[in-house]
């Protein structure tokens, strides 16, 4: 071919691309599409078991208590995203501790966690080491690797009693006590109440929190904690950078004890619902003392503004998870088992929202509902798990799971 040939058929090559293209760019239509997306598990009330077999059909969404038409759709298993799982243990040995030291139920626990499928994940945070509650540290980030997980769990027993020489003294001389210079993050936030909750959090970790009533005439300073709320944003925060594409779930394990005022309990919400976190605790039995104290300490808490027990139960049904109960050694794994299960048993719901609806920076109320019989044509008993709300995407963003 000669080049006067060659040139001339390049350039023919070279406009008709150009003409395509732009052909291409005139005919583009933007369309901003937004969608919600959130998971429900389905289970019989009867045996308390996943319902695994319904149909799009069976299920309503209601958005702020109207209806949504269901565009997105998936069962059990279909499409789901990788567990990025963050067990938080709250060592005191007072509470969930003087459990989690006995190497059997480690044991099992390690178990139940050899068991995920290699794409998912688990990072482990103990809280409350050697009885101080600001002491905390994180035994593994997030790994599949069975033996990582095991020797992070072995070194949980030395970090369940207190002793002399702990993590504090030395985070004391590292820090100092309490200088101004110390804090690196303040947030206020005001309850639905009038209460007003400050927390100012050290370089350290440490988090200071005050509660500020109504009227202003009452003050109640925790001092330097490490509390629930605190956990909660560390994990959330963790997950979103290390495993932006996972599905992040918490599992707590304590005795129930977490007083947490109630301004700082619905924060923690917000971020649950807003970074589609799954809350999930593992509650150990309550000393007897502790027992007999809490009919008398609850109301006393009340009235300074704060729940002493019960919030993760509270936070797990918020965010569509599991609150599980455990006594009996193997109750343990078997607890994890089934936090794990429902984790991986669930439905996928989506629908979009219309160009026209504006981000108003609220969170929404969700409700999901099911509807479906039996074989012998009667309305089936089930109950539904999932998050309660959600907070509209801006409508600059791109798709996006809530």
């Amino acid at each position: 071919m000669s080049t006067y040939r060659f040139t001339l058929l390049l350039l023919i090559v070279l406009f008709a691309s150009f003409s395509v293209s732009a052909q291409e760019v005139e005919d583009t239509i933007k369309i901003k599409t937004r969608v919600v997306f959130l998971d429900a598990l389905v289970k019989d009330k009867k045996t308390n078991l996943p319902i695994s077999n319904l149909t799009s059909d069976n299920f309503a969404v209601l958005d702020e208590g109207k209806p949504r038409n269901i565009t997105y759709f998936t069962r059990e298993g279909q499409a789901r995203k990788p567990l990025a799982l963050v067990l938080i243990l709250d060592l005191r040995e007072d509470g969930a501790g003087r459990f989690l030291k006995r190497a059997e139920i480690l044991k099992s626990m390690e178990d139940e966690l050899a068991k995920l499928p290699p794409g998912d994940e688990v990072a482990i945070l103990a809280m409350d080491i050697n009885n101080e509650d600001e002491e905390r540290l994180w035994l593994t980030e997030f790994t599949n690797d069975r033996a990582t997980l095991a020797a992070a769990l072995a070194r949980v027993p030395a970090m369940c009693e207190p002793h002399e020489g702990s993590t504090k003294t030395a985070a004391a001389t590292t820090q100092g006590e309490g200088k101004p210079d110390d804090i690196v993050e303040t947030e206020t936030i005001r309850g639905r109440n009038g209460g007003v909750v400050t927390r100012a959090t050290r370089r350290d970790g440490r988090v200071n929190v005050t509660r500020t009533n109504k009227d202003g005439k009452m003050t109640i300073e925790l001092g330097d904690v490490y509390d629930m709320a605190a956990a909660v944003k560390e994990a959330a925060r963790k997950a979103a950078e290390l495993r932006p594409n996972s599905q992040t779930s918490i599992v707590w394990v304590s005795d129930g004890i977490a007083p947490i005022f109630y301004e700082d309990r619905d924060a923690t919400q917000q971020i649950l619902i807003r970074d589609n976190v799954i809350f999930n605790s593992l509650t150990v039995e309550l000393r007897t003392l502790f027992k007999f104290l809490m009919p008398i300490g609850k109301p006393i808490a009340g009235w300074m503004g704060m729940s002493l027990y019960g919030s993760a139960k509270y936070l797990a049904q918020q965010s569509g998870g599991e609150a599980v109960k455990v006594g009996r050694v193997k109750d343990y794994g078997a607890g994890l088992q089934r936090i794990i299960g429902n984790l991986t048993a669930r439905y996928s719901l989506g629908f979009a929202l219309a160009e026209d609806e504006n981000d108003d920076g609220r969170m929404h109320a969700l409700e999901v509902r099911v509807n479906a019989k039996d074989e012998k044509g009667k309305t089936r008993k089930l109950q539904v798990s999932s998050r309660q709300g959600y907070y509209m995407s801006s409508t600059e963003a791109a798709v996006k799971a809530q």
